[in-house]
């Protein structure tokens, strides 16, 4: 019997055709799986970044002041979110918060949550020079809201808001006081200040006392208005940038893109194809959604619901 060191003629085909149809699948299955890990990598990403985005602004919006909730175009003019019109392209969601810290106590250092300020105004204890507000503090208010916004904001920058006084979106907040401030207590906010050693009472700080202003039971205290801003919109990718905005006072004719150093800008995401947001009532619904080109051209949105 001889002995054999190389392969036949019919043996190295065999082999050949074999690898070849090897190569030729082998590479597709590669290629597939390759593409899909690559799909479900970039979809996991949308997915993630497109839901933190809506939770990040409907936690916000929760605690707004659901009467000065506006939309703006592109030339800096505004609807209230109730008037928004689907024909137009609006690129900032824009509204007053409350205090929702303070009113939570979160500056009390003795782990009682006291809130800093109560919420309730003692109609018979006030009068045309001065709003009494039992168990507030303002000291402690003005401690935490400079904490909060980093700045020199305090008391004497915030405005309340009387629950169930009627408000005007589009006059009552000073949307659109571009260079003015709201100069009397005439509006839905009426900015006030603490009476040095009274921490309980706020004074009118337009200048103006509250003769003729209907005073109610119940406020809302603010020290800052916030907004959502498209940004960077790139006409050929379609693309662009979600901003959020915060520390800025309206009723004192400040706006969200002020050249001011105490504003405080932060990205919330990138690559977004699509922003809205409309309304019924005071439930708030917004949009987002996000695409890539990076496998074919692919999109996502989510949606949110906020009452």
């Amino acid at each position: 019997m001889k002995n054999r060191f190389a392969f036949t003629m019919i043996e190295l085909i065999f082999v050949i055709v074999i690898m070849g149809i090897i190569g030729k699948f082998g590479v597709e299955f590669l290629a597939q799986a390759y593409n899909s890990f690559i799909f479900s990598k970039i979809n996991h990403e949308l997915q993630s970044n497109s839901e933190a985005t809506v939770e990040f602004i409907a936690k916000r919006l929760e605690g707004r002041i659901k009467d000065s909730v506006i939309a703006r175009l592109a030339n800096n003019s505004f609807d209230p979110i109730g008037d928004v019109n689907n024909s137009k392209t609006y690129v900032v969601l824009e509204w007053v918060g409350s205090d929702t810290d303070g009113y939570c106590g979160l500056s009390d250092t003795n782990a009682t949550h006291l809130p800093d300020w109560s919420g309730i105004i003692d109609l018979d204890a006030g009068d045309k020079t001065k709003l009494v507000s039992p168990a507030t503090n303002t000291t402690a208010i003005n401690s935490l809201i400079n904490t909060l916004s980093g700045a020199t904001a305090g008391v004497n920058d915030s405005a309340l808001f009387f629950i169930g006084a009627n408000s005007d979106a589009r006059t009552g907040y000073g949307w659109d006081g571009i260079t003015t401030t709201i100069n009397a207590q005439q509006g839905a906010m009426h900015p006030i200040q603490s009476i040095a050693g009274q921490p309980t009472q706020f004074t009118s700080s337009t200048g103006t006392d509250f003769s003729g202003v209907d005073i109610y039971e119940y406020y809302k205290l603010a020290w800052s208005a916030y907004a959502v801003a498209m940004e960077d919109y790139n006409a050929t990718t379609k693309m662009g940038n979600l901003y959020f905005y915060h520390n800025y006072q309206p009723w004192q004719g400040e706006q969200y893109n002020d050249n001011n150093d105490n504003l405080h800008k932060s990205l919330i995401m990138q690559n977004v194809s699509t922003f809205r947001f409309t309304a019924i009532g005071s439930i708030i619904k917004i949009q987002v959604c996000t695409k890539t080109d990076l496998v074919e051209e692919y999109s996502l949105c989510k949606e949110k619901t906020i009452f």
